[in-house]
Parts: C-alpha cells; sequence; structure tokens
C-alpha cells in the first residue's frame, strides 16, 4: 500500500475536490475568479462547480501578466467588491495595484499592504483565496486528487518544528550551504485547507515554508549567509524554466552579492537588476511612497522564502508552482517576503535537489527535517494503519 499517492476520491473531478475539499464553498458565498485565456477551461470548471454548490460566482478575464504588471483596473474593483472567496488562476501572475502601492492599506494594528488581494486576505482576514501562477490543466488533473488529511498532518508536523528554532542549516549535492536565521518567525504551510477566512494557498497544495530574519547589509553576520545552488528550476521575470547549468548566488548578511552560472544565471540576475531599477523609478513617478524605493530596490536581493515541497504527486516540470510541491525538494525565493517586513517588486523561487536540512534551536538541540531530500516527519496517519496491521 502506498497511502502517500492515495487518491481523496477517484470520482471526483479536480473542480468539485477545489469547490467542496479545499475551500469547502458553501451556498450563498460570493465568489470572485479572475483568470487569463490560457488558463479559461481550469476557471470555467470552477466556475461551475461554485455554482453548482449554490454560491454566486463571478469570472473575469483579463490579458497574462508578468511579474512586474499591473492587473486591469475592472479587477482591481472587483476585488474591492470582498468576495468570500478569490480564485486567481492565471498563466503567470495576477499584476500588482498601482494604486495600493502608492497609497498602501493600513490595519488598526499599523501593518501595510501594496496590495487590495493582501490587505483582505491577511489584514482583514475577510477573504480566504487561491492563486495558481502557471496552472496548467495538465497539473491540475494530477496533482489536486491527493489525500489532503495525509498532507495536513505532515504540514503540521514539520511547520511546528520551527517552534523555538534559531536556525536552519541547508546543504545538498549540488553545493548548496548556507544558514538561515529564523529565531521569531512561525512556521507557514500550505495544507490545501483554504476553509477559513484569512486563509489560502496555490492549488497544487502542498509545501510548509517560512520567511528568514532580513539581514541588515551594514551588520555582520546578518540574516543569511552561504551559498545557494540552483539546480533545480527558477522563476525568472519572463517565465519559469528546468535548470541547465546549475545558477550559485552568494548571500552575505541578507541579500545576494553574486550570481554565477550561465544561461540562467544571466536571466536571474536581469530579473533582479530590472526589479531594482524599476523600483527606483516607481517612487521618482509617484507609484510609491517616498523613500519606498531604495527599500523595493534593497529587497530584490533579499532571501525572503525557505520551502519545503510535500505534494506526492508534484514532479519537477520547470512550472515552479508544481515544482516547489515536489518531495525531495527545497525552495528559496529572492525578493519579497511573508511576514511583511521586506516588500519588494519580485518573489523568485528556485529549487534545491536532495537538500539535507538541519533547524536548531534555542537550547542547542537540532533535528534533522529532510536528510539527502528524505523527509524525516512520521506520519500519524501511516503509524495509525501500521500498527493496525500489526495488531
Amino acid at each position: 500500500m502506498n497511502s502517500m499517492k492515495s487518491l481523496l476520491n477517484k470520482n471526483s473531478t479536480p473542480a468539485q475536490t477545489v469547490i467542496s475539499t479545499v475551500c469547502k464553498i458553501t451556498k450563498g458565498e460570493k465568489i470572485l475568479i479572475v483568470a487569463n485565456p490560457e488558463t479559461n477551461l481550469i476557471a470555467q470548471d470552477i466556475y461551475t462547480e461554485a455554482l453548482a454548490a449554490g454560491a454566486h460566482p463571478t469570472l473575469i478575464f483579463q490579458p497574462a501578466k508578468k511579474s512586474m504588471d499591473s492587473a486591469e483596473p475592472a479587477v482591481i474593483g472587483a476585488l474591492k467588491s470582498e468576495p468570500d472567496v478569490f480564485f486567481s488562476i492565471s498563466h503567470v501572475k495576477l499584476g500588482k495595484d498601482p494604486e495600493a502601492a502608492a497609497n498602501p492599506y493600513k490595519t488598526e494594528d499599523g501593518r501595510t499592504f501594496d496590495h487590495i488581494f493582501d490587505y483582505l486576505l491577511d489584514g482583514k482576514k475577510t477573504m480566504r483565496a487561491v492563486w495558481t501562477p502557471g496552472l496548467t490543466k495538465d497539473m491540475f488533473d494530477r496533482t489536486v486528487n491527493i489525500d489532503y488529511a495525509l498532507l495536513a498532518d505532515r504540514c503540521a508536523k514539520l511547520g511546528k518544528k520551527y517552534d523555538n528554532a534559531v536556525s536552519v542549516h541547508v546543504t545538498a549535492p549540488g553545493g548548496t550551504d548556507i544558514t538561515v536565521p529564523v529565531e521569531g518567525r512561525k512556521g507557514l504551510f500550505d495544507d490545501g485547507d483554504f476553509s477559513k477566512p484569512g486563509s489560502g494557498g496555490n492549488i497544487p497544495a502542498g509545501e510548509v515554508f517560512i520567511s528568514p530574519i532580513v539581514g541588515d547589509p551594514k551588520v555582520e553576520g546578518s540574516g543569511c549567509n552561504g551559498t545557494i545552488v540552483f539546480d533545480g528550476s527558477m522563476t525568472f521575470g519572463d517565465g519559469d524554466s528546468i535548470i541547465k547549468t546549475p545558477i550559485e548566488v552568494t548571500v552575505k548578511n541578507g541579500f545576494v552579492q553574486t550570481v554565477k552560472g550561465a544561461e540562467e544565471a544571466a536571466r536571474l540576475l536581469k530579473t533582479i537588476e530590472d526589479a531594482e531599477a524599476k523600483a527606483v523609478k516607481m517612487e521618482k513617478e509617484g507609484k510609491l511612497p517616498a523613500g519606498q524605493g531604495e527599500i523595493y530596490k534593497r529587497n530584490a536581493r533579499n532571501i525572503g522564502e525557505l520551502g519545503i515541497g510535500l505534494n506526492p504527486a508534484a514532479t519537477i516540470t520547470g512550472n515552479m508552482l508544481e515544482d516547489e510541491k515536489a518531495f525531495k525538494t527545497c525552495h528559496f525565493a529572492i525578493g519579497q517576503n511573508y511576514d511583511g517586513d521586506a516588500p519588494s517588486l519580485i518573489h523568485l523561487d528556485g529549487v534545491v535537489r536532495n537538500p539535507t536540512i538541519v533547524i536548531t534551536y534555542k537550547d542547542g538541540s537540532a533535528f534533522t527535517a529532510l536528510e539527502n531530500g528524505e523527509l524525516k516527519i512520521q506520519n500519524s496517519i501511516i503509524k495509525k494503519a501500521i500498527d493496525a496491521i500489526k495488531s
């Protein structure tokens, strides 16, 4: 029995699973779906199943948007209607919110948000959401109908391993060797349960991730330090690709210093430099608040995420939405983080194969989460099944 690949319900379509199991859509809920022509079949299926569940879905199409493009004004306007559930079924990205970038939303506790989407999801926590940058019909069909109870168990156990953690050391056969400070940060996860306001994540689901502490270029030893060698796949400004020649990135005091390799390394460096230049330009044009241009520029080189893939149906295909969920991988993101203290115009994920990940705690103890890509978390669901067979 291979419970890792057990299906939730072979008779359910992926769209039915998303509506009934992942989002638990209920009668009367307002659903907003934004898609591109390239993703119309998936969006139509989700629309149809939301309608069948008794919800009130609205489907909007906009042209495909790249990393630094803005969403259409009509899309931002539709989000301002504050739907109960939002689906961004995008070929690449949803698109930025230029109005909020110039005049950020603020919560009562002082947090700021440069997109209406983030404000409703993480600020007000009135909306739940699914976002799928790069989703294809093939990926949708292969990776959605998994065992979500098993995934949730793995995510919860691995996420909890970050409690009281001080740092994470990541090494890999390809040459990665980097120390990631995480003291005070919370382990987050995408377990496919987006049923409560304020919850959301990708389809396909399946990762545990954390935002490293942001470094200070003037403080020696702060932030992440070491070398990352991306040897799986990478997100660039012009799309995702499987990496043919590994990209070696040196990181000092939390920020990328050098990018070495071949064609893919040049693409990555260009994307970073484009984001740096655009941030400064946007401030001059009044599209970012005064002083934010330099902050966004600096954070274009920030290490914004360390994630671990946990979807058993995912493989490395050259599409980051799926690649970052694959077993025996971890991924780092360059750019914006998930804790809101490193805003940037980019968030570029890159996959590292077969990592060893060791978490160190305040008391000096350590836990190996992955060893040469193998997950070291015992799953309670599998354990119960094994115990039942033995008894």
